[in-house]
Order: C-alpha cells, then structure tokens, then sequence
C-alpha cells in the first residue's frame, strides 16, 4: 500500500533490509514481486540486499532455502544478498543479519 511512495527514499541507498513473514506462503509471491520492483529500481542498483526470514519460531514457517527459491534470489547475480532466519519477537537472528549488512556494504 506504502509501496509506491517508497522509491522517494531510494536515493542514495547502500543497503535495503527486506522482511519476510515465511509463515505467510499465501503472500510469498506478492513479496518477491515486491522486491523485485525495489532491486530493478535504478535508484537502487547499487544496493546489497539483506532479507530477514522471519517467524522461524513457528512450525510450518518456510526455511531460508525455500526463501531463496521463492523469491528468486538465486537469479540475483549483480549484488550482493544475504538470507538471515530470525524471530523479531524473539530477537534471534537480528544482530547477525545487521552485522552481514554492515560488514558487506561498500563505504
């Protein structure tokens, strides 16, 4: 619904943080779309790519693996990306996946 609006903050953008709700399988398809529209962006060419799988504390969540593939990351050869499992509730997975933002970004 915000989407549209977004692209007015991408300039200059080193890195995008994408969450997913990998309970979510209806949805999946719409978020690959969705990203796909912000990468292809040429205000964010230049951008490496952090994605938080997210909810992993539930049972039937999609694992990062399934992720990757669902959202067509293994295509994505021209920048650097990156899938973290986390729980947000939990906070597991959070500094790792901040950490591999900050660790791979161009300065």
């Amino acid at each position: 619904k915000c989407g549209p609006l977004w692209r007015h903050y991408y300039t200059g953008t080193q890195g995008l943080i994408f969450v997913v709700d990998c309970a979510d399988r209806d949805r999946i398809d719409e978020a690959r779309q969705e990203l796909h529209r912000i990468i292809n962006d040429r205000e964010m060419r230049d951008a490496i790519i952090l994605i938080f799988a997210n909810k992993q504390d539930l049972p039937d969540a999609m694992k990062p693996h399934e992720i990757q593939e669902k959202l067509g990351l293994t295509r994505i050869r021209d920048r650097n990306w990156y899938v973290q499992p986390s729980c947000a509730t939990t906070g597991d997975g959070l500094y790792e996946g901040l950490t591999w933002l900050t660790s791979n970004y161009k300065s």
